[in-house]
């Protein structure tokens, strides 16, 4: 009774650990957000460099626009929390190759924390493979190819590379006005719509479609659209809405400046007909794969891919080509014909990027952009503003349609190859991916 109180034990700390390493996971994680990755990959690397540089017991959420990364020491020490915010997006695609390089090497105890710290600052202040004034000249490259791959000749070519290049010329002129990109989009559009116009006025209608097929190609949603397709099956929503959100409006912001255009056409008098369009575009002739894969070069040029990736590109766009076209001809439905290619394409695309051990988007997307629905979308346009609303209506569906078809397919070929993939970053099984849990919906 006259022994004093024993005291309580002392808490132990919990395990220390270099807060250095929550700074790169989030800087990892921002910049290959920014660079066009899917939200699940980004969440899968995070992780892999939280366990490399053993953050313990650490939480990464991961959003379209925010990160954010806990660790929960234990023992009575209070967690570590540290976010960042996604301000600008930039389609880069030799940053995702770079940086799943060097998560790979940091999984496998290869850098240490200042090590990998260094080659990120190196990634991040890195300059493309391309020169800037080729990423401009690019897309007026992809108008010119997807005019050929409509039908047109070298004037059409000229004249839909002239107008894509003065589209986004105008566009980055807005931009450094802080005008929105929805109306400097709607303004590109415009541009193109404006050429083809001319080209009806002039006496030429049967060259305009071609021209608008090629302008409206350019700026057409690939990249976000695949990423969210990617984002609702693998259980992101929050990303899947926002970026399905995004290819809406840009989508809208086109078809806005192309019907505003096509409209005061009519209104003036311009003979803009249906009947002016070419009937059947899809032919297997060695001219139309040659502008398939130019159209998938171009593509993967103004994504920034690494050089390595331009001649998978090219025989990924001229073999996606050559399937839709097949199926086409044995009758198949379009939007089930794109889808089928689809599939095929991002197969081959995921599994040579396993072979590679790089990321696979740098290799699928720009392959199905010669399937993107530019021609569909014009006439759509052509059907509502020329007193057609219900047709229109129904084409603009098809395009929609054709458009997920596409980042359908390619997804479903990346998850056959994933369902049989045993070691990497991207390891098959229920335990190993939260979306894989059967939840029925509830």
């Amino acid at each position: 009774m006259n022994n004093p109180p024993p005291e309580p034990p002392e808490d132990e700390p919990g395990p220390v650990f270099d807060p250095r390493a929550i700074d790169l996971v989030l800087r990892v994680g921002e910049l290959l957000l920014a660079s066009g990755e899917s939200t699940e990959r980004v969440n899968e690397a995070m992780l892999s460099v939280a366990v490399a540089y053993e953050i313990p017991r650490c939480e990464v959420e991961v959003t379209f626009t925010s990160l954010l990364v806990s660790a929960h020491p234990g023992q009575g020490a209070p967690p570590v929390t540290g976010s960042r915010a996604i301000r600008r997006r930039t389609p880069a695609y030799w940053r995702l190759t770079a940086l799943h390089e060097l998560v790979q090497q940091a999984s496998i105890g290869m850098l240490g924390v200042d090590e990998a710290r260094t080659e990120l600052a190196r990634i991040k202040r890195g300059r493309g493979p391309f020169p800037p004034w080729l990423l401009v000249v690019g897309l007026g490259l992809i108008a010119a190819s997807a005019g050929v791959l409509g039908g047109g000749g070298p004037i059409v070519a000229v004249t839909a590379f002239v107008a894509t290049v003065l589209g986004d010329r105008t566009a980055a002129a807005l931009a450094r006005r802080g005008i929105a990109e929805f109306f400097q989009l709607a303004v590109a559009a415009a541009i193109g719509a404006s050429a083809a116009v001319i080209v009806v006025a002039l006496g030429s209608p049967g060259r305009a479609p071609t021209i608008v097929t090629g302008a409206i190609l350019a700026l057409l949603p690939g990249r976000p659209l695949v990423a969210s397709i990617q984002d609702g099956i693998t259980g992101d929503l929050l990303s899947a809405a926002a970026r399905l959100l995004e290819v809406f409006l840009i989508i809208a912001a086109i078809v806005a400046g192309l019907g505003a255009v096509v409209y005061l056409a009519v209104y003036a008098g311009v003979r803009v007909d249906v009947g002016d369009l070419p009937p059947s575009p899809a032919l297997l002739e060695p001219v139309r794969v040659l502008a398939a894969a130019g159209v998938a070069v171009t593509f993967a040029i103004t994504l920034a891919v690494p050089r390595s990736v331009l001649i998978p590109a090219a025989i990924g766009g001229a073999l996606i080509w050559m399937i839709y076209v097949s199926l086409l001809h044995l009758e198949v439905a379009p939007v089930l014909a794109a889808g089928v290619s689809a599939v095929v394409i991002g197969l081959a695309g995921s599994a040579y990027a396993r072979r590679k051990q790089a990321p696979s988007l740098p290799f699928v997307v720009p392959s199905i952009s010669p399937l993107l629905p530019g021609m569909t979308l014009y006439r759509s346009m052509v059907e509502l503003n020329s007193g057609d609303a219900a047709t229109g209506a129904l084409s603009l569906v098809g395009a929609l349609s054709i458009a997920l078809a596409l980042a359908a397919g390619v997804n479903l070929g990346g998850e056959l190859v994933r369902a049989f993939q045993h070691v990497g970053l991207s390891v098959s099984g229920r335990g190993a991916r939260p979306a894989a849990r059967r939840t029925r919906g509830f």
